[in-house]
């Protein structure tokens, strides 16, 4: 058996943004989609997931980009599993052009849950074979986002988890908390802006309903700081955007 997995993908005129580069959303459910092909070779398809009460649940995403996909550009989005750690999982990504040449890498945190119980499970009871290569790495296994103490966050927007975001597990898609992100973004910004890398951790999730306070901070040594909080406090998100460009600040 391959011990990674390559998903070819066109990026259309509809996964792209008004400068036609591929929006961040867009890579992060292409990444999604390859990782639940992989699994779904070894016989892990969703419909088995469900009969087993398991699921996946990503807490933390890096990415680094060499530069953005363009429209109508193809693009191969390979991912292995570099075998678990304590309770959690690593799986990384490689995303390359059609000369071959890199893209973009990222590296993920998952946790095999009980979707019923809502608690994380061992790598034991995950009973499907799972090839680990731990000599390719795209990079170390990201640390769960910690916005300093003394980076002021502000108000940007407010929203409402709705249809055109949820998936089938009723809640907010991990992909599409990077909308929420870039929404927070002026569009004088978005002009000068070049994404060098963006990580995120999912802290809790977000059901079709929920309301949620987006909150941003200035520039500061290039990133940007995000964090998506509830009414009561607590909190859905935090994410960081690493900028290759100055950014106006707001």
């Amino acid at each position: 058996m391959d011990i990674k997995w390559t998903e070819n993908y066109l990026i259309h005129s509809n996964d792209i943004d008004y400068k036609s580069e591929a929006r961040l959303s867009v890579l992060l459910a292409l990444m999604q989609r390859t990782a639940d092909a992989d699994l779904e070779r070894l016989g892990a398809t969703r419909d088995q997931m469900i009969t087993l009460n398991m699921g996946w649940m990503l807490i933390t995403m890096e990415i680094r980009f060499k530069r953005i996909p363009k429209a109508l550009e193809n693009i191969s989005m390979t991912t292995w599993n570099k075998g678990p750690k304590g309770a959690l999982w690593q799986r990384d990504f490689r995303m390359t052009d059609e000369r071959g040449e890199i893209v973009a890498e990222a590296c993920s945190i998952w946790a095999l849950v009980d979707i019923r119980k809502r608690k994380v499970l061992r790598p034991s009871a995950f009973t499907f074979e799972v090839p680990i290569k731990a000599d390719d790495s795209a990079g170390e296994a990201p640390d769960k986002i910690k916005i300093p103490e003394d980076v002021q966050l502000h108000p940007a927007y407010h929203t409402v988890v709705r249809y055109s975001g949820i998936d089938a597990n009723g809640h907010l898609n991990n992909s599409r908390y990077a909308d929420l992100c870039m929404d927070a973004l002026l569009k004088e910004e978005l002009d000068r802006l070049r994404i060098q890398s963006f990580k995120i951790t999912y802290q809790h999730e977000a059901l079709a309903g929920q309301e949620m306070e987006i909150y941003r901070s200035d520039i500061r040594d290039g990133m940007i700081f995000f964090k998506g909080q509830a009414p009561d406090g607590g909190v859905y998100f935090e994410a960081s955007l690493v900028t290759g460009e100055a950014v106006v600040q707001v």
